[in-house]
């Protein structure tokens, strides 16, 4: 018999991720959730009883792990490669963004009130990175094709990975592309996108757990605003009528109002957190 328990090990591991001053945000947002993903996966359990005793082998590998977390400031979810959005489990790595979007909220209740769901056929999500958008929206849309955009092809592997642990291959189409370049002729009820939004002074004073993201899925230019540009410019002409943009550009919110203060954008609330999620209609970006 291991000499702590389950519960034990996540209480240490807990102590040492609060004293490192480890900083949360990719997928949880304390010590303690932090604490027990890192523990179950060393341990190789989902889930465990907790007062249930570890062997002195587990308790090594779990400590190990945690000792990598706070020495290498490498986010944990990319030690542990898994990771939920909108109640679906993904595999991630440092080749994508850590999916945290607070589009999940939105897409769970099928961008409602904002679109009739049953006449949802197409949907374009731009810079997938791990496809979480993707195939949550396919989930949401179950009548629905996707299509699923990146411009780096080490991203399009982790998606398509993703995509086949679903079974979502003839409904989710991945496709390398720069924005809109490889959609010509298509044309959706649904675009949306988390796309790189992170301005230069910002990424400069990031904490070392985002340096470990890739950087082309953060940068955006000197005010954050080099991808919604193309976005806000080229959507209209790639949306059916009545259809939806629905955009995140987290911290670069004001400088999107400042930039477009003509443009009648809707900004989300979540009950769950997050922000600077905007809404515009085709019809609205045409004018």
């Amino acid at each position: 018999m291991g000499r702590r328990s389950v519960g034990e090990l996540i209480e240490r591991a807990a102590r040492r991720l609060r004293r490192a001053r480890v900083v949360f945000g990719h997928g949880t947002d304390n010590a303690d959730d932090e604490a027990a993903s890192l523990v179950m996966h060393a341990l190789g359990r989902p889930r465990a009883n907790m007062s249930a005793r570890v062997s002195l082998a587990a308790e090594a590998r779990a400590d190990a792990l945690v000792s990598q977390r706070i020495a290498q400031r490498i986010p944990a979810v990319y030690l542990t490669h898994q990771t939920w959005f909108a109640g679906i489990p993904l595999y991630v790595d440092q080749r994508v963004l850590v999916p945290r979007s607070a589009l999940a909220e939105i897409i769970e209740r099928g961008f409602s009130p904002w679109i009739d769901a049953a006449r949802v056929r197409r949907v374009l999500d731009i810079g997938t990175g791990s496809a979480c958008i993707a195939i949550a929206c396919a989930f949401a849309f179950p009548r629905a094709r996707v299509d699923a955009t990146d411009i780096s092809k080490e991203a399009l592997e982790v998606a398509r990975i993703n995509v086949r642990r679903h079974r979502l291959q003839l409904r989710v189409r991945l496709l390398e592309s720069d924005h809109f370049n490889a959609l010509d002729g298509e044309r959706y009820d649904i675009i949306v996108s988390n796309p790189p939004y992170v301005g230069a002074r910002e990424l400069r004073s990031l904490p070392p757990e985002y340096r470990h993201e890739p950087r082309v899925a953060l940068a955006a230019g000197g005010a954050g605003l080099d991808s919604v540009r193309v976005i806000l410019r080229e959507a209209a002409q790639y949306l059916r009528p009545r259809g939806l943009l629905v955009v995140e550009v987290g911290n670069t919110e004001i400088a999107v109002r400042r930039a477009y203060p003509r443009l009648p954008l809707v900004w989300l609330d979540f009950e769950r957190g997050g922000g600077g999620v905007f809404l515009l209609t085709r019809e609205q970006l045409q004018q």
